[in-house]
């Protein structure tokens, strides 16, 4: 799932699994200079992060530490072969294992990478993938595997399934004889999230709140390493792991990003609670607009997945991710989808404690569901603003009066829905207000990009950039494009309320 990385050309291994583990060792002298250097990350990330410029001035000193390890590890990571070559072995693997691939075969398309495609004609509803759960690599699997007695002794990898899978990864992939072995060999090399994207891809995204959101996943996912590596290097829980003495950081980024691109959720055995998995080949689907349309079968033991809609032998089949925001694909998937029907954009409002009326807004604001400082989102389409949006503009400009009046009186019931609905007005003068702050605060939002929607189309024309340095330019067009519709429509519904005020 996701958008992989196709530009690499993958290194040639010797051995004949499809991966192997190199057999140079680290000096002494470099095992200590990466501990310093872990050491170093770890006081770093482990205090505030600024903002603006100073946010990304953090990033690049972190970004420089780490760069030094790749460095020292450049000669242990782990090699891998062509995938290409071992899609015969896998999809073997799968049919040994009682997978029924007969309506779908893994296949290159353009622009999108590998995918999966259809066999034979399928109608909306029909089922074409049933996954076993003894395939699929779960963090039940992984406390079975050498990380059992870490998992048992570590409170992070207890609370942070998505980790648990990333070093269960790391493990079997060292393993030449792992039950995984097809299918690690026909996952991608690297990755398009923001773990590999340079500080001139990054740069792409000034004014867009992503940029934050990637320099945060970044900084995060070093804190990780930097805290395991020293772990392993000092547990004894952590002698028996096979990546103990070629812990690369990476290796850690492309395992966190393969959970990151391809996990999904499904029950535990007794059904009790949910677990994290990895299922092969069902994780090679696409995305697109539509349902969800994949459930687990806990009679059976398989996660089922039906056709989103008709498909034609020969089409691609795609399967809907969830309602997404192309922020939030880019971060953690690693591609923006244009089509995006769910698209939003974040915005962080609140009310000013040095605002007189703070804790009466809070007040109403809390009685409402919301805080009084928090993210809200402009969605694409006709209607930029949601509920939520709308209840904090309408108490955020409410004067005194207004405030103690039947809004301080109304049940929580009875103020929500009214001061959610679009079509009540509060008052002429409050909704003039809101109009107004949300056309001024867009045009502000647009005027923080270094381009306009436009120039961003021409510099996709006409300039070469990096494939990730693209999937920024077309994010932070797509964002462009939310804002100026926010504008407008703020700018019609201030007519709407002149119309009215002539009329009365």
């Amino acid at each position: 799932m996701g958008r992989k990385n196709r530009n690499k050309k993958p290194t040639a291994s010797n051995g004949a699994s499809g991966s192997t583990e190199s057999s140079k060792q680290l000096s002494k002298t470099a095992k200590k200079d990466i501990m310093d250097l872990v050491k170093t990350l770890l006081e770093k990330c482990s205090q505030p992060g600024g903002s603006g410029s100073k946010e990304f001035e953090d990033y690049l000193e972190i970004r420089g530490t780490v760069e030094k390890i790749r460095d020292l590890q450049k000669d242990i990571n782990f090699v891998c072969e062509k995938r290409e070559d071992k899609f015969p072995i896998f999809m073997e693997w799968l049919k040994n294992n009682k997978v029924d691939v007969g309506c779908v075969d893994i296949h290159c398309f353009p622009g999108l990478g590998y995918g999966l495609q259809a066999t034979k004609d399928l109608k909306e509803g029909d089922q074409f993938l049933a996954i076993p759960r003894n395939i699929m690599m779960t963090t039940e699997s992984a406390k079975s595997s050498p990380l059992g007695p870490l998992i048992s002794m570590d409170r992070i990898l207890q609370v942070m399934p998505s980790v648990v899978l990333a070093l269960h990864l790391l493990c079997e992939r060292q393993s030449q004889d792992s039950n995984w072995r097809p299918y690690l060999n026909i996952l991608p090399e690297s990755y398009n999230t923001p773990l590999y994207f340079t500080p001139e891809d990054l740069k792409y995204l000034k004014g867009s709140p992503a940029q934050s959101d990637c320099i945060n996943q970044y900084r995060n996912i070093v804190r990780q390493y930097a805290y395991f590596y020293k772990l392993f290097q000092n547990d004894v829980s952590s002698n028996n792991l096979p990546f103990k003495d070629s812990f690369t950081f990476d290796d850690y980024r492309w395992a966190v990003s393969t959970v990151m691109t391809r996990q999904n959720q499904i029950p535990t055995p007794d059904g009790s609670k949910m677990t994290f998995a990895l299922i092969p080949l069902w994780d090679m689907c696409n995305h697109c607009n539509g349902l969800i349309t994949t459930d687990f079968n806990l009679e059976k033991e398989c996660s089922e997945c039906y056709s989103l809609r008709n498909y034609s032998k020969g089409e691609q089949i795609f399967i809907f991710y969830g309602a997404r925001s192309n922020a939030e694909l880019l971060v953690n998937n690693g591609f923006v989808y244009l089509e995006n029907e769910h698209d939003r954009m974040a915005i962080k409002l609140g009310i000013s404690k040095s605002d007189p009326l703070f804790s009466l807004k809070s007040e109403i604001l809390t009685r409402c569901g919301l805080q009084p400082s928090r993210t809200f989102y402009l969605h694409t389409g006709e209607l930029p603003v949601d509920s939520d949006l709308l209840v904090f503009l309408r108490i955020f400009q409410m004067d005194e009066n207004t405030l103690k009046g039947k809004f301080s009186e109304a049940n929580a019931a009875e103020l929500r829905e009214e001061l959610g609905d679009l079509e009540k007005v509060v008052s002429v003068d409050v909704e003039t207000k809101v109009w107004n702050y949300l056309e001024t605060r867009s045009s502000l939002l647009m005027k923080a990009y270094d381009s306009s929607a436009e120039e961003d189309t021409k510099i996709l024309k006409k300039e070469k950039l990096s494939e990730n340095a693209t999937l920024c330019v077309h994010l932070r067009r797509c964002e462009k494009n939310i804002l100026k519709s926010a504008g407008e429509y703020a700018a019609q519904r201030k007519q709407k309320l002149q119309v009215v005020q002539e009329t009365t």
